[in-house]
């Protein structure tokens, strides 16, 4: 659809980091050198650290949320320094920005599928550049040429003289050596761990549950709380039973956190629970004290009605859809969704007069230190942040708030408090994908080929709130990233966008962000115009695709995977949909069975992608497999709604995830080639719901516009 607007992590970092050659001009963040080398060991940029014992230590910009970033991250470093991925140790980097911020996103962020596009050329320029300082320590150690050096599996050999060191013997010689800014990079046909099915390096230590989340994460005098929230967003905390808490066995102390929270702090959660239910607080809901989901539906609509900010101009599209032979038009609509990760978002944190310490799992380490120390009135730097594993984030652990207020219980007691919050007050006090409706329109010539295509997006800025300056001229990126930019090719085409921020709600990044509601939209919408036009689904959007060669081959591979075209039994069909989204080109064909009783049963999924470079197939067969499951499943059953301006759905009971027995069959197809590498993350989750819809209308002939799907649409069709 001609030129695209740029996206939000486009706008964030200037652009991604050029791709290209085998030679980069890149300086590396530094650190400053030691005085004592030994001691501190070999640190020739911010990721590398090697120890005189030979301890090989990545520095890990980038948080691990059980994507299998530590692994693929390892194997960029390890490919250019010559070792083993056995021989890397990961440790989290600390908070900087001046040294980890993602060149993808501007900050010190994990998010948007970004951290391998990000990460993708300055580790390997970090490990080739401490290579290079060791076998040049090396070669002036034994009086050789450099060129007759060559590094294997940490260890430097010099071929003629038989000579050879370790790394760890060599770490203080080359800790005296000039850093190198430009050195050749590997090819890929010499790529030894690039493109191979590594296993992850936290698997063990996940299997036999010596890995540590935050949420357990212990000191020596430690105490736990959790606490209440005011459960309708604007209220205030009206009234409490605090001596009947205090009679509660185990607990310590009550805390208030201004009006709007309350934690009760115990010897263990059992007492802090107990407490808490003692403590009985009674909430003034305020304005939003009687606000209904229908209210926010209503003022969803009206805002949709009105002119947006231009995303998209090309061409005159609402004069050729005027024109056009048939006309189409359609309201999608996404429900607000929660992350709902499986460990609760929690904080460990003690404050002392002269510093904080912090152990938690965030994606925004920075972020976390400085609102600590905003809370607490420390400097940034007396607060240390112990970033470990997160039980999976999906966007959650961008935001700041869980730190924000354990910052705010901790600095009212002398002990380390443990801020664990339960999954109830997790899901509804959470920051929540934004509500989305969305009106399309198109026009159709006598073949049934689009003449013009609109696309106006409804929705809350999570941009706005998150990062202000991003947010320009009234259009938030993210909100049409994957309307403004899709696979095909459209003569005339308009998109606008409408900030409607909802009352009542808090809206964040959730998994898949703009291309997971867009991609449904779209690709919803060209099915619709390909049933329109008598076209099969697959052959219509191939006629779209002539310049775009990337694209079709992932819809001709998850054609041909399929079967397309082949019989199926009644009350079931095959759905198509196409996607270029956190630049990786992916195609889905699903097969869903719709049993009399209207329950949708999704059977078979063949994913095509193309993710450029691939690193580690297998975290791409795994991502890929998740994110679609997560998105079936959100798709099916998912969706947060209000009553009296509270959030009705509190845990897994009304706000349910896929079942294993509920799961299809997922194969996943790459295609491996040497173009820069696309995320992955969020690729199989955005894919989700436009494939399930088409699947369902190709069983049923019922188009169903709405979010989720399983909530007895097609009974009431």
């Amino acid at each position: 659809m001609g030129h695209p607007l740029p996206s939000r992590r486009a706008i964030l970092a200037g652009g991604l980091l050029a791709g290209g050659g085998l030679m980069l001009s890149l300086r590396l963040p530094t650190l400053a050198r030691a005085a004592d080398s030994a001691a501190a060991g070999f640190m020739p940029n911010a990721f590398v650290r090697i120890e005189p014992s030979g301890t090989i230590t990545l520095i890990m910009p980038d948080a691990e949320v059980g994507q299998g970033i530590y692994t693929s991250a390892a194997m960029l470093i390890a490919e250019e320094l010559e070792v083993g991925l056995d021989q890397i140790q990961v440790q989290a980097s600390p908070p900087d920005n001046a040294k980890y911020a993602s060149p993808a996103l501007g900050e010190q962020a994990t998010g948007g599928s970004t951290s391998i596009r990000g990460d993708w050329m300055r580790l390997r320029q970090a490990g080739a550049a401490a290579r290079l300082m060791l076998m040049t320590a090396a070669a002036q150690r034994w009086k050789v040429d450099l060129a007759g050096c060559t590094a294997v599996r940490g260890e430097v050999y010099h071929k003629d003289s038989g000579k050879q060191a370790s790394y760890g013997e060599l770490a203080t010689e080359a800790a005296a050596i000039p850093v190198p800014q430009d050195v050749p990079l590997k090819a890929p046909a010499d790529f030894k761990l690039i493109g191979t099915s590594a296993k992850r390096l936290d698997t063990p230590s996940k299997v036999n549950g010596t890995a540590i989340y935050g949420i357990d994460a212990k000191l020596p005098g430690m105490k736990i709380a959790t606490l209440a929230i005011c459960p309708v967003k604007g209220g205030r905390l009206a009234s409490m039973d605090l001596a009947a808490a205090k009679r509660v066995a185990g607990v310590r102390d009550v805390v208030r956190v201004e009006d709007v929270a309350v934690a009760v702090i115990g010897d263990h959660m059992w007492a802090a629970k107990q407490g808490l239910e003692a403590l009985a607080p009674v909430w003034d809901g305020g304005s939003n004290g009687k606000l209904s989901h229908k209210d926010i539906l209503a003022a969803m609509d009206k805002a949709s009605q009105s002119q947006g900010v231009v995303a998209k101009d090309e061409g005159n599209a609402a004069g050729a859809i005027a024109k056009a032979a048939t006309k189409l038009e359609a309201i999608y609509e996404l429900p607000f969704l929660s992350h709902a990760p499986m460990e609760p978002v929690n904080c460990l944190i003690h404050v002392r007069p002269d510093g904080a310490e912090v152990w938690t799992g965030t994606q925004v380490p920075v972020r976390a230190q400085n609102v600590v120390a905003k809370v607490t009135g420390l400097a940034p730097n007396t607060v240390v942040i112990n970033n470990l594993l997160s039980g999976g984030a999906f966007g959650r652990r961008l935001d700041i708030d869980m730190i924000e207020i354990a910052a705010g219980v901790a600095k009212q007691v002398p002990y380390p408090v443990k801020l664990v919050w339960t999954r109830e007050q997790d899901m509804q006090h959470d920051f929540y994908r934004p509500y989305y409706y969305d009106r399309v329109s198109a026009g159709l010539d006598a073949q049934g080929k689009i003449v013009g295509w609109t696309h106006r997006v409804t929705g809350s800025s999570v941009m706005a709130r998150w990062i202000p300056p991003a947010f320009k001229n009234g259009l938030d990126a993210d909100a049409v990233e994957c309307a403004t930019e899709t696979p095909y090719e459209v003569p005339a085409s308009f998109v606008d966008y409408v900030r409607a921020e909802p009352a009542g709600l808090s809206t964040g990044w959730w998994r898949g962000v703009g291309p997971t509601h867009n991609v449904f939209v779209v690709e919803s919408f060209v099915d619709e115009l390909a049933a329109a036009a008598k076209q099969d689904p697959v052959a219509y959007r191939r006629t779209m695709l002539d310049k775009n060669p990337r694209a079709l081959a992932v819809l001709n591979l998850a054609a041909e995977k399929s079967g397309w075209g082949k019989a199926l039994p009644a009350g079931h069909g095959l759905g198509v949909a196409l996607q270029f989204a956190f630049g990786s080109y992916v195609a889905v064909v699903l097969e869903v069975e719709v049993t009399g009783q209207g329950e949708i049963l999704p059977r078979h999924a063949w994913v095509a992608i193309d993710c450029g470079q691939v690193i580690n197939p297998d975290t791409v067969e795994a991502q890929i497999q998740g994110g679609f499951i997560l998105g079936i499943g959100t798709a099916l059953y998912n969706q947060i709604t209000l009553a009296d301006g509270r959030v009705e759905q509190s845990n897994f009971h009304d706000y349910r995830s896929l079942r294993i027995n509920e799961a299809p069959m997922i194969e996943v197809f790459q295609i491996h080639n040497q173009e820069k590498p696309g995320g992955v993350g969020e690729t199989g989750t955005a894919a989700a719901a436009p494939v399930l819809g088409n699947a369902i209308f190709a069983a049923t002939g019922r188009r169903l516009r709405r979010l989720p799907f399983g909530t007895g649409q097609l009974q009431a069709s």
